[in-house]
């Protein structure tokens, strides 16, 4: 019997303002690849060139991109909506996904998708996304997207890394509150993706394992559920075949006891 393959869960990685997809890839390096090595990760760039000075310039080569624009109080945000279809439209037709990963600015935005679908804003016909990984997320400050966004807790599994010297430590902070239960991971560097000392590699490790266990499980069942359903179907077709044969073998002795007596 042939070995069925692992299907990995899938996660959309959103990079930080001004940055791009393969400098996610090439921060997210930094933990331990076993972790990460059960996960089919995806990183997109931003749906927008840089439109000014990245603070990587001289340690990544360009191109550099970004989500949206945004005022210096982060109260206005231009190209938000655009962004946000783009976004919907990406994972709707690379999808199914899993599960979210954002830096910074994407981070704040992946925590914005998962509250507007858990209010069927977006992605109604996107599964429901199970899992989110923020490093130096925050929420939106625009009530009117507040009000939708964080109306309710946001029942997903997250973990959230946080910054000791981040600039966004507390507005971090708060976003971990608008989810159920979440794993906070903190560590002594600033607004970057950290490199994990053991003890936050062993916390990432078990958060992710309970995770693929749970998956495992459903995937399982579903798979067993399936399999029971074919059974009966071919059981109910055997039977049928079998009722079938048996009538045609009775007309046959009919036929051939009617030839005898006569």
């Amino acid at each position: 019997m042939a070995v069925q393959e692992e299907k990995k869960m899938k996660i959309l990685c959103l990079h930080g303002f001004r940055t791009s997809g393969s400098f996610l890839k090439k921060q997210i390096s930094k933990w331990d690849p076993s972790i990460l090595a059960h996960f089919d990760m995806d990183f997109p760039d931003g749906k927008f060139p840089a439109g000014g000075k990245s603070d990587i310039e001289g340690i990544f080569p360009p191109p550099y991109f970004e989500w949206f624009q945004f005022n210096k109080e982060f109260t206005e945000y231009t190209n938000l909506e655009e962004c946000i279809s783009y976004l919907c439209e990406y994972i709707t037709n690379k999808g199914p996904f899993d599960g979210l990963l954002g830096f910074s600015q994407g981070a704040t935005l992946s925590a914005l998708l998962l509250g507007y679908q858990a209010q069927g804003k977006v992605l109604k016909e996107h599964p429901p996304i199970k899992i989110f990984v923020s490093i130096s997320g925050s929420k939106f400050r625009d009530p009117t997207i507040c009000d939708v966004a964080y109306k309710n807790t946001i029942r997903v599994k997250s973990v959230h890394f946080i910054g000791e010297k981040d600039w966004l430590k507390l507005p971090s902070e708060d976003l971990a509150t608008a989810f159920d239960n979440p794993l906070i991971i903190r560590h002594p560097q600033g607004h970057t993706v950290p490199r994990l000392d053991e003890a936050s590699t062993e916390q990432l490790r078990a958060w992710a394992a309970e995770i693929l266990k749970c998956n495992n499980t459903i995937m399982n069942d579903k798979q067993g559920l399936e399999n029971g359903e074919t059974k009966v179907e071919e059981k109910q077709v055997s039977g049928e075949a079998f009722k079938k044969e048996q009538g045609e073998m009775e007309i046959k002795l009919k036929r051939e006891t009617a030839v005898v007596e006569a």
